[in-house]
């Protein structure tokens, strides 16, 4: 394997109403948003909330035919994915395919705050959608 993993980066919650849920973890919790983002590439604006050395973050679908929206319509609200920061994405894609995990990323797309994001397909995983993060 070239590439390392560093962290769990965050751990993404499908939710129907980004305010909604936000008072629930803010009020309740006691966690604060740090920033939030409209990613149009992938029809979601995300709110991210520090968790100690990783975050939490918010999913809300902008449009019915998002992957977030899917995943409510038939799981409901709740954990969507789980992040995992590697030190090169890159080399991550290729060390993964090359061991036959099934990729739904071939190659990084833009992600929330700049990161070059990709994700593992389910069937290759135990059943977690795994998205890798590189963050510059």
């Amino acid at each position: 394997m070239v590439f390392k993993v560093l962290k769990i980066d965050h751990i993404g919650v499908a939710v129907r109403d980004l305010d909604e849920s936000a008072k629930f973890w803010e009020n309740i919790i006691g966690l604060n948003i740090t920033a939030t983002e409209t990613v149009e590439s992938q029809k979601v604006t995300t709110a991210f909330m520090p968790t100690g050395d990783s975050e939490l973050e918010l999913l809300a679908a902008t449009a019915d035919d998002s992957a977030v929206a899917k995943f409510i319509e038939n799981k409901g609200e709740g954990i969507q994915h789980l992040a995992l920061r590697v030190d090169n994405i890159e080399n991550a894609l290729a060390d993964l395919k090359a061991a036959g995990v099934r990729l739904i990323d071939e190659v990084p797309r833009p992600g929330a705050g700049g990161a070059k994001i990709a994700f593992l397909h389910p069937k290759s995983t135990g059943g977690i959608l795994l998205e890798l993060c590189q963050r510059d």
